[in-house]
């Protein structure tokens, strides 16, 4: 049972690592679940058999350094999607901010690739318009799963294209060139493999957890909660997203836990009547 606690202990710590800050486990209501989870496989299937093994190549002739250089890279490239979301988002100190970032690295950094803006402590708070929408008071929407674009919600999924045609340097550059083959798009799989990258060292948290479909909802409304509020959301607004039966909910999820680690252990024992 300590095992088992510890573990669901260890999953919530890995929300909060997510989210930016503790919170208890947050509502469950999910309108479109079943069409949600269908797209969930999709999205798991299309990762395992085309999309991990690439990240993993990716992974097999780089170091850490360089990752590193590239992220920051493309880090500062897409920096101008945060600048006009600040602007839009009457934020003008956290727009200058961000300016003033990608000006030191796109300069001093040598395109990006280091990031001397962080040794003089200029940070800036990556945001987007779905960020945008929610400060002039755009419902949230119901949550969604998008074809190979994962967890969503109705308020971002309409947001997302208007960052990507509108602010996205790499958007610019695609829809400006019209190579053969569309290399043009090579800039932005770039981009989207090095995401995936660095997702890898966090495989191996998710074993054991009893529903990753559930782990993944949740661990996204809290992330894009305080993006929201700027990693400080108002405490009616955690209430709000935890809903009223949190501890129900939890009790719930320990006894499927419990029953998810008891068959995958009796599963691992020998059979002793077999030779």
């Amino acid at each position: 049972m300590h095992t088992i606690r510890g573990r669901l202990l260890g999953l919530v710590a890995l929300l909060t690592l997510l989210a930016g800050c503790a919170t208890p486990m947050p509502r469950k209501d999910d309108p479109y679940e079943n069409f949600n989870r269908k797209m969930y496989a999709f999205n798991e299937f299309a990762d395992r058999v085309a999309i991990r093994p690439v990240a993993v190549g990716y992974r097999k002739v780089t170091n850490d350094t360089s990752r590193r250089m590239i992220s920051n890279f493309f880090a500062n490239i897409e920096s101008p999607i945060t600048i006009a979301n600040d602007i839009l988002q009457a934020n003008p100190k956290e727009a200058l901010r961000a300016t003033g970032r990608l000006v030191i690295n796109s300069t001093v950094g040598l395109l990006g690739f280091f990031d001397p803006a962080s040794e003089m402590r200029i940070t800036a708070s990556v945001t987007d318009f779905g960020v945008t929408l929610a400060k002039w008071g755009v419902p949230e929407g119901p949550y969604l799963v998008l074809p190979l674009l994962g967890s969503s919600s109705g308020r971002d999924a309409i947001a997302f294209p208007v960052d990507r045609y509108l602010f996205d340097p790499l958007s610019w550059y695609a829809n400006s060139h019209d190579f053969e083959l569309a290399a043009q798009y090579l800039p932005t799989v770039a981009y989207l493999v090095t995401i995936r990258s660095s997702a890898i060292d966090a495989e191996g948290l998710l074993e054991g957890v009893y529903d990753p479909y559930v782990f993944y909802r949740d661990a996204y409304r809290q992330r894009r909660l305080y993006k929201i509020y700027r990693g400080e959301p108002p405490l009616e607004v955690i209430q709000a997203l935890q809903g009223v039966s949190d501890v129900e909910d939890a009790d719930k999820l320990l006894e499927e836990q419990e029953k998810y680690e008891k068959q995958h252990s009796d599963a691992a024992k020998p059979d002793p009547n077999k030779h």
